[in-house]
């Protein structure tokens, strides 16, 4: 293994010295933090070891009982696990994510999909060295069901590590998870245990490939149809490991630090184990994935000597630099190749109602809406839970039976957002999106963000409809309206997209490549002739297309395509780029990061939150819903349920927002 790690052993080392320089930092009154966390930072672990020896030999005490004595709260349990030795560090989280009324699960699962096999049974022998128990009947005792089948297996170190690829098994553990999974009704998670659980790394790369070559979809988004709960969560934490450690530990430390309060425990697990191993590739997946260094993130979530610490462990900011490592180019390429060949089915939450009556759910709203008051629940049952051409039927019965206008009446009857919701959801999608334009036009400023949303996620279909809808209501083209709300180069792109004319069809290989070329030699360009050439291609070619140009584009420049334009553009043209980016590479995961910035912090953007779910209800929230999951590690009905509490005191909107929702996940 090619080592890449930030914390190498240290030239002219002298265990005694150091030792007398960690006595000296910590007798008398206080302590010498920054002399501590240098010295231990700037240290391998064996070095430490040898240190911890000579601290005992030279002056009788226990070096890390006297660490523990000196220093305080999340620098003190970082430091003392610096001075654990790996296998010893891992037996303590173990142990403590088993210990006392609850259960660390994501501990469990890091740790546990994470080890090769030497270094689980190292951590099993530690374990039944500190504590006098076996893990296993720790681990038996504390969880159930497959969740706890696949972690015995897990730590039984037994997965193949010959490197050795079987072309014929290859192709048997393909058809025996699709037939363990997708092909029958219910699933035998005992194949998936055995396959994920035992097979070789190189084995089970090649069996993701050729799963997604044969049947269009990747293996997580097998395993999410068909497992649940922590099972699904440690499942797919193999299969990331598989596919890419150093991404998956990137994943794992932006989870620890994102939002409000830091997951310490995690933070400190991770940056201590992977600094003598793949830290550096862990660095630049991070920045790959989230646009920002992950020493900038450690620097602005934490705080003081614990700070400085993780710094150090952290080695360096990679901010600054410009290019990939090498094993980050190739997750890189391998994402826009995966991105490229795999087919999402995708899945609304809302679906045409059983047994559908227009005239009786027209008369049922008349009732809910006449006398004094108005029933809310009734009027919500119905509207939420029909699909939109059920609801055209109801608008036409309601006029057609009762001689009134439903959408006025339903104005007159409800309120604030409540209204704002049940009104859009009554819309045809073309009148909605139409609408949805022309509020972001109107008024004092103009809201280019729900411009490049609605313009970069609809199809052609849905664009040209939405333009006649837009001609129809407001007496105006909406492309004349764009042109006069718009300036410059963004103009011109919202103007390209407004056109509904984007190609359609799979990738062509050759132009692909050439596009590829195009784009690396603009990146060298004036800043007008770049955006321009970018809007050429960006704007006009086809989803698949752009999938395998971005691909290549990265083969050309060592660069992602998502990193040079967040670097080298700026304002509402880097955003509507960004956006074709992101909606290219993974559209529910565009919406979740779109759903995730309308609810968080103080204040809800109610326009986008409802823009948001009722376009996307009968397309394809649900895959949404996984994707919030997955990046935000709450559920989206968890987090419309606490976000949306504030101000909406009757929670008939928030209701409502929860039908849409489809379930918790």
């Amino acid at each position: 293994m090619v080592f890449r790690g930030t914390i190498t052993d240290a030239p002219d080392f002298d265990p005694s010295a150091d030792a007398e320089a960690l006595y000296n930092a910590m007798k008398g009154i206080g302590s010498d933090k920054e002399a501590i966390l240098d010295l231990v930072t700037s240290r391998s672990n064996a070095q430490r070891q040898e240190v911890i020896a000579a601290y005992k030999s030279n002056f009788g005490k226990d070096l890390i009982e006297d660490l523990k004595y000196e220093l305080t709260g999340k620098f003190e349990r970082l430091i003392v696990s610096l001075m654990r030795t790996p296998p010893y560090h891992d037996a303590k989280e173990i142990h403590d994510a088993l210990k006392g009324a609850g259960t660390d699960e994501k501990c469990l699962i890091e740790i546990l999909a994470s080890r090769h096999n030497q270094q689980i049974h190292d951590m099993v022998a530690a374990y039944r060295d500190a504590y006098g128990r076996e893990m296993e009947e720790d681990i038996i005792a504390d969880t159930s069901g497959h969740f706890k089948k696949m972690l015995v297996v897990l730590l039984q170190g037994t997965r193949d590590e010959s490197g050795a690829v079987d072309e014929d098994l290859v192709a048997e553990d393909v058809q025996d998870l699709y037939a363990a999974g997708e092909e029958q009704w219910g699933t035998d998670e005992a194949k998936f245990i055995m396959i994920l659980g035992n097979r070789s790394i190189p084995h089970l790369r090649k069996v993701f490939d050729e799963y997604e070559k044969a049947y269009e979809t990747t293996i997580e988004d097998s395993i999410k149809s068909e497992l649940s709960g922590d099972f699904e969560r440690l499942m797919l934490a193999v299969v990331q490991c598989i596919r890419s450690f150093s991404m998956f530990f990137a994943k794992r430390l932006y989870k620890s630090m994102k939002g409000l309060g830091t997951a310490d425990n995690t933070l400190i697990r991770i940056m201590i184990c992977r600094s003598e191993l793949d830290m550096l590739d862990i660095r630049e997946c991070f920045r790959l994935r989230y646009e920002k260094s992950l020493y900038n993130m450690i620097k602005d979530d934490t705080s003081g000597d614990y700070k400085r610490t993780l710094l150090n462990l952290c080695g360096g900011d990679d901010d600054l630099a410009g290019e990939f490592f090498p094993e980050a180019a190739q997750i890189a390429y391998k994402m826009w190749e995966i991105s490229a060949t795999t087919r999402v089915q995708l899945r609304p939450t809302v679906r045409p109602a059983s047994d559908f009556d227009p005239a009786a759910d027209a008369q049922a709203l008349r009732k809910a809406m006449k006398g004094f008051g108005t029933d809310e629940d009734a009027i919500i049952d119905i509207v939420a839970n029909r699909s939109n051409a059920q609801r055209q039927e109801i608008r036409q019965a309601f006029k057609s039976l009762l001689g009134r206008d439903l959408m006025k009446d339903l104005k007159s009857e409800l309120s604030k957002n409540l209204e704002r919701l049940i009104i859009s959801l009554m819309l045809t999608p073309a009148e909605f999106d139409a609408k949805m334009m022309r509020k972001a036009m109107e008024g004092a400023g103009t809201d280019e963000h729900a411009l490049i949303e609605i313009l970069v996620t609809r199809t052609n279909e849905q664009i040209l409809a939405m333009n006649e809808a837009y001609l129809h209501g407001y007496k105006k083209s909406l492309e004349d309206a764009i042109q006069s709300d718009t300036s410059g180069h963004f103009c011109r792109i919202l103007t390209s997209l407004v056109q509904g004319a984007r190609e359609e069809g799979p990738a062509d290989f050759d132009r692909a490549d050439s596009d590829a070329q195009e784009l690396a030699e603009a990146c060298n360009a004036e800043s007008d002739d770049m955006e321009m050439k970018f809007m050429s291609i960006l704007c006009t070619r086809s989803f698949p297309h752009l999938r395998r140009v971005f691909q290549e584009f990265v083969r050309y420049t060592n660069k992602d395509i998502e990193q040079i334009i967040k670097k080298e553009m700026s304002g509402d043209v880097k955003n509507a780029f960004y956006a074709i980016v992101c909606s290219v590479k993974n559209q529910p995961l565009y919406f979740a990061d779109r759903l995730y910035k309308a609810m968080k912090g103080l204040g809800t953007d109610d326009r986008a939150l409802i823009r948001i779910m009722v376009s996307r209800s009968e397309v394809d929230l649900f895959n949404i819903r996984k994707e919030f999951k997955e990046t935000h590690d709450t559920s989206l009905h968890d987090f419309i349920q606490v976000e949306t509490s504030i101000g909406d005191t009757s929670g008939d909107y928030r209701k409502t927002l929860l039908i849409l929702c489809g379930g918790e996940d």
